[in-house]
């Protein structure tokens, strides 16, 4: 069959988006990369916030009638009901669900309707299975699937499930294989980096070490990292990123910066844990890159809770601040909790933070002004220009590069100029 396969959302999905077009080639299917070409369409689906889900589902509904349709990923365990009741399609199957997508596809070309959710937070796909990269520099590794969390906002854990880590020697001959056909940036991810390995008696530092120990000219980018988590294991992580392989950059969501609702997020940390593992971070890496993440509006902040949460972004000063406005996601303790905040003072509250996150990201890339260096070109950016990323996971714009040839190359360039988002580089 000629097939559609989209991936949507958080970097694991996107993994399993390519192991799903990967494992159907292989197996003779034509993978078209444009949906009007295709008789199946395949959408590996996010759900995380409302909007999303919302957009998933408009998505959704616009496959054309006459072309079957297989939803895939978070969404059909987070609200099935809803997915069943506003949306036709021939098949539905969970997150990671690997070469199993093979025979639900021959199924649906002899006209069956197919349900695979029974065992989906149980999927866990071999490493080296098929894979059909969306940049054939980057290789996106998920380290294990699911977390330790019991946060109340959170209905991925439900589609996630709990904690299952991949073996260190598994993950390793992926890298060796990958950097062997020519990647050059890894991408080690997984809902929760730091809980890696505490079901199969190792972490995340050692997994580091050992990847980084992988000849080759290659960058790895760690992903998010519970703070709780990384608590035990912040100085064994430090030492592993000493490795000039290892982007200095440090993802580490705290969601509010208030501890009462930090308590009633059920997130095991305090803001001064937080704060104290950045400075810590930092000191060992000055020129960094720190991102975080922070919910608007979650139930009970009151006016001097989002005051705290500003006041910690004025103090740590993060790089990347990702907002996202609170909704109740389904099954999540949170969507009972009281008092809500009002959706008027969330929007106030969500472009305030903005403002004051654009400020510090500007002030922040600001300090790189002159700065030059070598950076590896790993993206094709807008028309006549390609996008490269220092030690630091900075992403610097180079303009009029023949995005081909370099995509994939280790430069030295200089920094021209700085923006909010983003520098401008010129090759030397």
């Amino acid at each position: 069959m000629r097939i559609y396969v989209k991936g949507f959302g958080c970097s694991s999905s996107l993994a399993d988006a390519e192991v799903l077009a990967g494992c159907l080639s292989s197996a003779g299917h034509t993978i078209v990369s444009n949906l009007q070409d295709a008789e199946l369409v395949l959408y590996n689906t996010c759900a995380v916030k409302a909007p999303t889900e919302n957009r998933m589902i408009h998505l959704l509904k616009e496959v054309p009638k006459e072309k079957r349709l297989i939803v895939a990923g978070c969404l059909p365990l987070i609200n099935f009901e809803r997915l069943s009741k506003e949306v036709r399609f021939d098949g539905v199957v969970g997150p990671a669900f690997g070469e199993k997508i093979v025979d639900v596809v021959k199924q649906i070309s002899k006209g069956m309707h197919v349900t695979r959710l029974s065992d989906a937070t149980l999927s866990m796909p071999r490493l080296d299975l098929p894979h059909t990269h969306v940049n054939l520099k980057i290789s996106i590794i998920p380290i294990n699937y699911g977390c330790l969390g019991s946060c109340t906002y959170c209905c991925v854990r439900f589609a996630r499930g709990k904690l299952r880590s991949y073996g260190i020697k598994e993950i390793v001959n992926k890298v060796e294989k990958d950097v062997a056909e020519g990647v050059r940036e890894f991408w080690l991810t997984s809902q929760d980096t730091a809980c890696y390995g505490k079901d199969v008696g190792t972490n995340l530092a050692e997994l580091l070490r050992r990847v980084c120990g992988v000849s080759g000219d290659f960058f790895v980018r760690v992903g998010m990292m519970t703070p709780n988590n990384l608590l035990g294991i912040m100085d064994e992580l430090r030492e592993a990123f000493q490795s000039a392989k290892v982007f200095k950059f440090l993802h580490l969501p705290v969601q509010s910066g208030d501890d009462g609702i930090l308590r009633r997020m059920n997130r095991f940390y305090s803001t001064k844990d937080f704060i104290i593992m950045v400075k810590r971070f930092k000191k060992v890496f000055p020129q960094s890159t720190i991102a975080t993440d922070v919910i608007v509006g979650f139930p009970g902040e009151t006016e001097e809770a989002f005051r705290h949460t500003r006041e910690l972004i004025e103090d740590v000063r993060p790089d990347i601040v990702n907002i996202s406005k609170f909704f109740a996601r389904p099954k999540t303790l949170a969507a009972s909790l009281k008092p809500r905040v009002p959706p008027s003072k969330v929007n106030q509250r969500s472009a305030c933070l903005a403002g004051l996150v654009h400020q510090v990201a500007f002030e922040r890339n600001n300090d790189w002004g002159g700065w030059s260096g070598r950076i590896l070109v790993d993206e094709i950016g807008k028309p006549g220009s390609v996008v490269g990323r220092n030690f630091a996971y900075k992403p610097i714009v180079l303009k009029n590069g023949d995005g081909q040839s370099l995509l994939g190359r280790f430069v030295s360039v200089k920094v021209i100029d700085v923006f909010q988002s983003h520098l401008l580089g010129e090759i030397l």
